[in-house]
């Protein structure tokens, strides 16, 4: 066993089975042996690759649209620019380059990065200069909040449930022979349908961070784009583990693999509504970065002898890459004009 597969199954010894989330948190935040805290874990030396890694163009479409938004909202100063798990700190800097043509935007804002990583505290630090750094969303000021959310809701502590005979058990993580395995626990009262066998996914934490951040939006105004892999019924076992690129068992190195699962939008959607803001329907990332000029961007680039904007445009769009996989949502204040790329979705906060 690894260090923290042992602190893990001393807990489990002591006071039984754990939940799948509290695993997710113990294997990414431990403060000692916890994923985050001890790897860069992004690009090709990495465990996994983000948008952001793969070409510039990302960053800089998603700083346009955040920049048309301040703009549409009479150019509020100061502001808050903000981003929850904002790894190396890529996207970020591609953000601040791209809103430069926005001329009063760089100077009205105070760039403020959610990060849980000493590690990647001082990486981000060392790229962007002075930045702000914050636990959470809920320290986020009370001013105008633009923010950009690429691949940080699925790595966020999930629970999981299996239909069986009687209703739904939680499945947890205990001990067997061969060390940490998945069990079920004692069926639960989960107001859901489904058949046998049937896993249904919750994410307990991002409802409410989605509510902290479109409550500041539509009290304070500013705009929010949530961009990550997933759907909207939380329907099906997504959980996964990543190591040096491929997919390992989640269970056989605590701490040394990226755990994610796929994001259930629709209840980022209600809870936005229930905090007094608008928001979108998800729509696919390649169709919200060719809406935003993403082809026309790459061929400028590729025209001035950039190699990859051509392969890079095709990663980050086809449906048979990240084009179709990944959707992006975004949240505004009522009354103003909806975030480039998106529709209001068609949901009242009575029924979210």
């Amino acid at each position: 066993m690894t260090p923290l597969a042992e602190i893990i199954a001393g807990r489990i010894r002591a006071t039984g089975p754990i939940t799948l989330a509290d695993y997710m948190e113990i294997c990414l935040l431990h403060p000692r042996y916890g994923y985050y805290a001890t790897r860069d874990p992004f690009g090709v030396q990495g465990d996994f690759t983000t948008a952001p890694e793969i070409h510039q163009m990302f960053g800089e479409l998603c700083g346009l649209a955040l920049a048309q938004a301040w703009m549409d909202q009479g150019c509020p100063a100061p502001i808050a620019l903000a981003e929850p798990g904002p790894g190396r700190g890529t996207l970020m800097a591609d953000m601040l380059r791209a809103i430069r043509k926005a001329l009063g935007m760089t100077e009205a804002a105070e760039v403020m990065l959610i990060e849980a990583s000493p590690h990647l505290r001082q990486i981000q630090r060392d790229r962007l200069g002075t930045v702000t750094h914050l636990d959470s969303v809920e320290e986020l000021p009370d001013k105008p909040l633009f923010l950009m959310a690429n691949e940080f809701f699925d790595a966020l502590p999930i629970r999981q449930y299996q239909r069986v005979s009687g209703g739904w058990a939680e499945r947890m993580v205990g001990l067997s022979d061969d060390g940490l395995r998945l069990g079920l626990g004692p069926v639960v009262d989960l107001p859901r349908e489904g058949k046998l066998g049937d896993v249904v996914e919750e994410c307990p934490a991002a409802p409410a961070m989605v509510e902290a951040i479109a409550r500041r939006i539509a009290a304070h105004g500013g705009a929010a784009i949530l961009v990550d892999y997933g759907g909207c019924n939380g329907y099906g076992d997504t959980f996964q583990a990543l190591r040096n690129h491929a997919p390992v068992d989640p269970m056989e190195c605590p701490g040394k693999a990226d755990l994610t699962a796929h994001v259930d939008f629709a209840p980022l959607a209600a809870a936005a509504i229930r905090a007094g803001a608008v928001a979108s329907r998800p729509v696919r990332q390649g169709d919200w970065l060719l809406s935003l000029g993403a082809a026309q961007r790459a061929e400028r680039l590729a025209a001035a002898g950039d190699a990859g904007a051509m392969t890079a445009l095709r990663r980050l769009t086809h449906p048979d890459e990240m084009g179709h996989l990944f959707k992006a949502m975004a949240i505004w204040p009522k009354g103003a004009p909806p975030v480039p790329g998106f529709d209001a979705l068609r949901l009242h906060a009575d029924n979210a």
